[in-house]
């Protein structure tokens, strides 16, 4: 379920893009019906909603404003170039990862994790260089979401409580859709007035409009919630390769529902980008079982 949600997402949100470009708007719609669906969920008590103080709420602003900015910037790339490619580049998240743990958390990185990343950053180059889809806003983009997420999971690290998932992820779609309102206020808004929404109903109709926008969000909602569920069932190992399968199954069909067109150099970064990851996941997933496994010791 969270793979097949994830395919719907990326495709739904792509075809979104080609007839009403407008990202920023596009972000605020996905967290927002997002957050419609868990103050639903709470009123209902499924889940009950957890509370929250203001020494919880210092601790999450951080990881939600990472996540409001990671959000907007996949987002701005996914609108810009192919979804497969802006997947290509988010590949390289656990590049930036290992690198904040070293640099700024003072964590020892082991030489097999920085050799296994080789193949990631040469892959990523390879597809860049002959990507057909290229421009450098989904480029730049598609790096600052990577540098985000990885600044998301070093605050998360500090932010781990007794909450559950459902209801952490809750109020991070709160904080976030706060964070995301001003910015495609300002970018966005005096376009979006002028002939964004009437340009867009023009070509789809406002059902479809409306309708597409609702089940974006559901979706974008929906896998990430199924995904912080899941991954809080399985081992780091299954982690790691159900991480680097869903992107396999992203890049597959999208290319296979648009039809992108990409060159043999850059079908075959991918490839050496994906494997990378692959190696990186498995590597790290079973040092960290070796951790475990020595304190538990």
């Amino acid at each position: 379920m969270w793979y097949f949600l994830n395919v719907i997402f990326n495709i739904l949100n792509k075809k979104i893009y080609n007839y009403f470009p407008y990202p920023y708007f596009v972000s605020v719609i996905h967290l927002f019906v997002g957050v419609v669906y868990c103050l639903i969920s709470w009123s209902v008590g499924l889940p009950k909603r957890a509370p929250i103080d203001s020494n919880l709420l210092k601790v999450l602003i951080p990881v939600a404003v990472c996540h409001a900015l990671g959000h907007v910037t996949s987002n701005v790339s996914f609108a810009a170039v192919a979804v497969s490619f802006t997947h290509t580049i988010k590949a390289l998240e656990p590049f930036f990862n290992a690198a904040a743990s070293q640099f700024i958390m003072g964590q020892s990185i082991p030489i097999t994790l920085w050799l296994s990343l080789a193949p990631v950053v040469l892959g990523v180059a390879m597809a860049s260089l002959t990507e057909l889809s290229f421009n450098w806003l989904g480029f730049i983009s598609a790096m600052i979401s990577n540098i985000s997420f990885t600044y998301r999971s070093i605050f998360s690290k500090k932010a781990m409580t007794d909450m559950d998932s459902t209801n952490v992820y809750a109020y991070i779609s709160i904080i976030a859709l706060f964070v995301c309102i001003p910015p495609a206020i300002i970018v966005e808004g005096p376009k979006l007035l002028n002939h964004g929404f009437a340009d867009a109903i023009a070509k789809v109709g406002m059902t479809k409009f409306i309708s597409d926008l609702f089940w974006v969000g559901m979706f974008y909602h929906l896998y990430n919630q199924l995904a912080t569920n899941t991954l809080e069932r399985v081992a780091p190992l299954t982690h790691a390769v159900g991480n680097v399968l869903k992107r396999v199954f992203v890049i597959g069909f999208s290319i296979v529902i648009f039809g992108n067109k990409i060159s043999t150099q850059t079908g075959i970064g991918t490839g050496i980008a994906i494997a990378g990851v692959a190696m990186y996941s498995i590597i790290k997933a079973k040092i960290e079982e070796e951790k475990r496994q020595g304190k538990k010791a």
